[in-house]
């Protein structure tokens, strides 16, 4: 019979062990998740037809006619693309709302703003979309 308490002193003694240790890696977990909270902003420009990598035009032009959020990066300068797919008329801009590096993430924000009212927005449809450039870091893109 006391060997039977022992055997029994030893499984629930391997069970907490395991159990600590199920807590301990948790709790390590939800320290290293992000609080979503801005860092810092980052810098950017708008990326014109020139600036743009021909990889990644190639990439745009495939997806245009549909919404798309696109990264791209040489390494040296990260590109981010947001295109709002196909619209009925021209006279659309996109706005880039906000830009900004949290604990692992980089976040935008951006918004389709349409033609202003009396504004002649042309004829036929358009495909808006922007590109900016950014400082290269590895962490990853989260669209707003």
């Amino acid at each position: 019979m006391r060997q039977g308490k022992t055997g029994a002193c030893r499984l629930c003694a391997a069970v907490l062990a395991v159990l600590a240790l199920c807590a301990g890696l948790l709790m390590g977990c939800g320290a290293s998740k992000d609080s979503g909270e801005k860092v810092r902003d980052l810098e950017f420009t708008v990326a014109g037809e020139m600036e743009t990598p021909q990889q990644l035009k190639d990439l745009i032009a495939q997806k245009q006619s549909e919404p798309f959020k696109l990264t791209y990066t040489d390494n040296q300068n990260l590109y981010i693309a947001v295109g709002y797919g196909v619209q009925p008329t021209g006279g659309y801009s996109i706005a880039v709302n906000e830009l900004y590096l949290t604990d692992n993430s980089i976040v935008i924000r951006t918004e389709l703003l349409g033609p202003e009212k009396g504004e002649n927005p042309g004829g036929g449809q358009s495909f808006p979309y922007i590109v900016i450039k950014t400082e290269y870091l590895e962490n990853p893109v989260v669209f707003q």
